[in-house]
């Protein structure tokens, strides 16, 4: 089990920027898939980005490419959420989630919740208009 600590969020003015943080617990977390996931009130959780630790390699939902980018520190095992032209539609709690596996193109692709084993507390982020 990889436990996942995340920092950051908050309340920001639309077209503003925030950063999430989510610690792994442990050395292994530098070859598994990290994501963040959200999920606003009353709607499922959805995927909005995923990283391979081991290569950098990267996939985004399309509701966020060219505003999100998640990047990750191997030395600190964390992975980070920079968010950028917030828009109140990115209102949500948001999650770090962990899922252990080699690197495959498809695997990359999948931003199933469900596929998901290991998740962190949340963290609030809220963008007013």
């Amino acid at each position: 089990q990889v436990q996942l600590v995340e920092s950051g969020g908050g309340s920001v003015q639309a077209g503003g920027s925030l950063r999430l943080s989510c610690a792994a617990s442990e050395r292994t977390a530098r070859n598994i898939y990290m994501a963040y996931f959200r999920q606003a009130p009353g709607k499922e959780r959805e995927g909005v980005a995923i990283i391979y630790t081991a290569n950098g390699y990267t996939n985004y939902a399309a509701s966020v490419k060219g505003r999100f980018t998640i990047d990750r520190d191997n030395a600190k095992n964390t992975v980070y959420l920079q968010m950028n032209s917030l828009k109140p539609e990115d209102t949500a709690m948001y999650y770090c989630a962990a899922r252990r596996g080699t690197y495959s193109y498809l695997a990359l692709q999948n931003l199933h919740k469900d596929t998901f084993d290991n998740w962190g507390q949340g963290t609030q982020v809220t963008v007013s208009s």
